[in-house]
């Protein structure tokens, strides 16, 4: 092949030499970045890469119920008990107490706030009005009911009074302007108004 003129061999090689050891001068000054440079692509790929979508945390369901003033009057542990045994939510409205010495509802003429009715899927019916009364009502009711034939105790400032019957039970409960009715027929879970009343008066 011809060689072309001008051209320098010893100036080429010269040159030639030269780049490789720069080549090879800035491999060896890089080799120590390479694994952290390796790294880096890998954490820059898998930071692209989609994440999973978080697992919703179910939050417990909510108690529904269509009756929820006498839903309030109840523990939840009372109020799982009635509405198995019914079948579902009490009637609720706003009947007047039921008492069975008519005179009482006329003496105390209460402010119903709401009326609850659980009647069972097999038998037994319970019924609960909680009213608000005058001051005073409770020693009206006392005097009313003892002299009906119930048995009357103290209950805080109040009183309450039990009478059973043929047909059932019937317990009155009045304290501090407030008036809880029950009467039970064949079904009378233990300690309802015991257990009720805890509600109405926490203290």
């Amino acid at each position: 092949m011809a060689r072309i003129g001008g051209r320098n061999s010893a100036l080429a090689w010269f040159v030639g030499l030269v780049c490789a050891g720069v080549v090879v001068t800035l491999v060896v000054l890089a080799e120590p970045a390479i694994p952290m440079a390796t790294q880096l692509v890998g954490d820059t790929l898998r930071g692209s890469a989609p994440k999973p979508a978080p697992t919703p945390t179910r939050t417990p369901d909510a108690v529904t119920t269509s009756t929820p003033e006498c839903h309030a009057l109840y523990s939840e542990a009372l109020w799982s008990e009635l509405t198995q045994r019914a079948g579902g939510d009490p009637v609720q409205d706003a009947s007047p107490p039921a008492a069975s010495i008519a005179s009482l509802t006329t003496a105390l003429a209460p402010q119903v706030r709401v009326s609850c009715t659980f009647t069972g899927t097999n038998t037994g019916r319970i019924a609960t009005t909680v009213s608000d009364v005058a001051p005073g009502a409770a020693d009206i009711a006392r005097a009313t009911l003892e002299a009906g034939g119930f048995a009357c105790a103290a209950f805080g400032d109040g009183v309450r009074c039990e009478h059973d019957a043929a047909d059932g039970v019937e317990e009155q409960t009045i304290r501090d302007g407030v008036w809880i009715a029950s009467t039970f027929s064949g079904w009378h879970p233990s300690r309802y108004t015991d257990r009720m009343v805890r509600q109405v008066w926490p203290d």
